[in-house]
């Protein structure tokens, strides 16, 4: 039985868990040079977790607490019977913590999906968009058409969102000329965007070290052009966040190299084979997927490993930007 004792879960330097990222497939329909290789040999179906097994693994975390559940990929939209997973997990709302429920997409398939997606619940969504030029767009992504992204960020203004935020990931030399003109786009769209710096997973064709711009480099560059006030604006997550004077848009960063978030970690990873990622940038981690179809059902052998694996957490990261790779699963097997 799990511990009736614990009814959150707790790590060892005494820091909450509320929030989970839950990987529902590895496959994407870009292959962004940042996050994998432009070829891929994607993991085999069976060992996926299926639909239900995600629904009832997501149910015991937020039995446990956990108030925000993000659905990452890969490209989670890509996979089969996708909305009727988020109506699933939409419905654990009335009788769990669940507060939010949220997403992270390459916009790519939102003109299909938004409007089924605000129906079942999703309150915001994330949407990465690295450059607004095609010709660049298609060389970051390989495979990615920037129309069909701006297709699928009309699709989602129209669904109805709470929230709508552009994610870009700046890197020297390819991008970091378009930092401005990123935020001039979230700020005539009325979206917030989050500028993040590039995280050492995975094997990529190019230097990290060469192509790292911190957000330190994007904040004084944004600061040439805008007003920006610190805010004490939240979203469960790490970004921290400033607030366009005259403007409802705010821009974030995700910094985890030059503004380390550990110390205020909230957060845990599944990944699409139902391994417990203690850290993004470590491999503490638990076979949830084990557990589950070794006692199929058991929600209290299963909440009783998720309780214990609050004990595995480390303090924190050690990425190095320097170092190729410092984790050797790439950001699309880990979640995004």
């Amino acid at each position: 039985m799990a511990d009736k004792t614990k009814t959150q879960l707790i790590d060892r330097f005494e820091r909450k868990v509320t929030y989970v990222r839950m990987s529902i497939t590895d496959r994407c329909d870009f292959r962004c040079v940042y996050c994998m290789d432009e070829e891929m040999t994607f993991l085999p179906r069976q060992q996926l977790l299926t639909l239900e097994e995600i629904v009832f693994l997501l149910r015991a975390f937020c039995e446990l607490g956990v108030e925000k559940v993000r659905i990452t990929g890969g490209e989670p939209l890509v996979r089969r019977n996708v909305d009727w997973l988020f109506e699933q997990i939409g419905q654990l709302k009335r009788d769990t913590a669940l507060k939010e429920l949220t997403l992270t997409t390459n916009g790519s398939q939102l003109p299909k999906h938004a409007q089924s997606l605000v129906a079942a619940g999703v309150d915001r969504i994330n949407i990465s968009l690295d450059s607004l030029q095609p010709d660049r767009f298609k060389a970051l992504t390989r495979t990615g058409e920037l129309d069909t992204v701006l297709a699928g960020i009309d699709a989602a203004k129209q669904a109805g969102f709470k929230r709508i935020k552009l994610n870009a990931v700046i890197m020297k030399g390819r991008n970091d000329d378009e930092i401005t003109d990123l935020a001039k786009f979230a700020i005539d769209n009325e979206m917030d965007i989050s500028y993040i710096e590039e995280m050492p997973l995975g094997h990529v064709d190019h230097e990290r070290g060469e192509s790292y711009c911190s957000s330190d480099e994007v904040l004084r560059t944004l600061r040439q052009h805008f007003d920006l006030q610190p805010s004490i604006t939240t979203t469960g997550g790490p970004s921290r966040y400033y607030q366009m004077a005259g403007t409802d848009s705010r821009i974030g960063f995700i910094s985890p190299h030059s503004h380390n978030f550990c110390s205020s970690c909230n957060r845990v990873r599944v990944t699409t084979e139902g391994r417990l990622l203690l850290c993004l940038g470590q491999e503490h981690s638990m076979d949830l997927r084990d557990i589950i179809r070794r006692h199929p059902g058991d929600s209290d052998k299963l909440k009783q490993a998720i309780i214990k694996s609050m004990d595995i957490k480390p303090k924190g990261h050690e990425f190095d930007i320097q170092a190729q790779p410092i984790i050797f699963r790439h950001m699309n097997v880990t979640g995004g």
